[in-house]
């Protein structure tokens, strides 16, 4: 399965050393051009840079040739071009994180997953200890209601 993704779960699997799982379970991940320079801003963590700097041969960076409808627009520039890369794309699954950005897409009928996510589908699998994995999560400034977090925790006991 190839799959788009936006800024915040590479930045975020990249910090707690789990951005492998993204490989293990997805063909191919593409990112737009955007996102790929928001991974590698100075203000980007520099061991995030420095993988941004060296993509792994799974990750794409892709331009976005269309321009985004007004309703993208009002959503910051990795959101808006990976959901519209992955329209443009014909990729149906989009990693994103942003309450924003994951409505936007969900009306695009783009299936959403986010970090939180994949650490949850890597743990079913028996890669990881799902409570321990987002505990190191909750430990970077990673944002997470309780709500959702509670819910998580529910499906993984």
């Amino acid at each position: 399965m190839i799959v788009v993704a936006d800024t915040t779960p590479l930045n975020y699997l990249m910090l707690i050393g789990e951005i492998e799982l993204l490989s293990a379970l997805y063909e191919s991940i593409l990112i737009p051009r955007e996102v790929h320079e928001e991974l590698q801003r100075l203000k980007t963590p520099p061991p995030v840079r420095a993988w941004a700097a060296c993509l792994p041969a799974w990750c794409e960076v892709r331009d976005v040739m269309t321009v985004a409808d007004a309703a993208l627009c009002e959503l910051d520039a990795g959101e808006r071009d990976a959901i519209q890369l992955a329209l443009d794309a014909g990729v149906d699954t989009l990693l994103i994180d942003e309450r924003e950005g994951r409505r936007e897409a969900v009306l695009r009928h783009l299936h959403v997953t986010g970090t939180v996510a994949v650490l949850e589908k890597a743990a079913q699998r028996g890669w990881i200890d799902f409570r321990a994995t987002l505990q190191r999560l909750e430990q970077t400034n990673f944002r997470l209601s309780a709500r959702v977090r509670d819910e998580f925790i529910r499906r993984n006991p």
